[in-house]
């Protein structure tokens, strides 16, 4: 790795074309605001028609002499890239350079092709149309970021903090990283992923009246021990037919949907009580703190506590 690799930043038509936020955080982090020189950024113009009201270093031309290129953010993700800007990405991928997209950005390296049959990561609100718009592309809705073979791409709005810093690390170690972040006064790196940020509310109406009935029981009261062969009966269903139903109606099964529900019980208890873990295990209905802390920590990747101090800002 170079030591002091060459960023190009892409200006897309100044301010009516740029996410603010997103395209000041690779300037935060690669820019010139620390007395030892790791990155030299360069603000690349890419405009259709080679406008901006942004200060630029040079045309698309300059791409040709990056390290790494970096797509902060899209307009319009119903919108492609020109050909040229296209064509710059796929030539420095060819090359060796590192391509990032971050949050819609990826959008622009799946439009170029370069993520065709690999994993990539864009923000959580954009994933069924990702999904739908790119089949071909393996989308991880939970990461913050992902690293595949020089392809970097992350998740939204801050999380291009977490890539950015990432990013340090991969060229300059954590010391290096870990000195900009305490510039910046954030974490080096922050632990979970996206959906501890997901609202995904559980589906509660379906066409199935029956099941319907059912889900409004349960969250009546969702501590009680709910039997699949009970529930049947009650309905009068076969434990089979029951288990095709309650699929069909909600996408997922009656356990997954009643540890669904506890779970974003708790979330209500962390982040508005000052109830300890054990207590909010038991009032959100499972059967034990480990067992609840198990299904927390799989679900949102981080622990109870870790929740509680990153929404609430205290620990239990």
């Amino acid at each position: 790795m170079p030591n002091c690799p060459k960023i190009g930043l892409f200006d897309f038509g100044g301010l009516s074309k740029v996410n603010l936020f997103q395209f000041a955080v690779p300037q935060m982090v690669f820019g010139d605001l620390y007395a030892e020189k790791w990155f030299e950024l360069f603000i690349l113009n890419a405009s259709s028609d080679q406008s901006s009201t942004l200060p630029c270093d040079g045309d698309l031309s300059l791409a040709e002499q990056m390290d790494m290129l970096i797509v902060a953010g899209w307009h319009d993700i119903n919108e492609p890239p020109t050909p040229e800007v296209q064509h710059a990405l796929r030539q420095a991928y060819t090359r060796g350079a590192m391509v990032v997209g971050l949050c819609y950005g990826t959008y622009a390296l799946a439009y170029s092709g370069l993520l065709d049959g690999k994993k990539a990561a864009t923000h959580w609100f954009a994933e069924s149309d990702f999904s739908l718009r790119f089949p071909s592309i393996q989308l991880d809705t939970n990461a913050l970021y992902v690293d595949e073979n020089r392809l970097i791409t992350s998740a939204g709005t801050a999380a291009s903090l977490d890539c950015c810093l990432y990013i340090v690390r991969k060229f300059h170690g954590s010391r290096v990283a870990n000195k900009i972040a305490r510039m910046m006064v954030v974490p080096p790196h922050r632990e979970g992923g996206q959906a501890q940020f997901i609202d995904q509310p559980l589906p509660i109406v379906s066409k199935d009246q029956q099941i319907n009935q059912l889900l409004a029981k349960i969250q009546q009261n969702p501590t009680a021990c709910y039997r699949i062969d009970e529930l049947a009966e009650q309905l009068a269903m076969s434990r089979r037919t029951f288990t095709r139903h309650f699929q069909k109606a909600t996408g997922t099964s009656l356990t997954q949907w009643i540890i669904h529900l506890r779970l974003q019980n708790s979330l209500t208890l962390l982040e508005n009580t000052s109830l300890s873990i054990e207590q909010i295990s038991e009032r959100a209905g499972f059967q034990n703190t480990v067992s609840f802390r198990q299904h927390f920590k799989t679900r949102y990747q981080i622990t109870p506590n870790d929740w509680r101090r990153a929404f609430v800002g205290n620990g239990a």
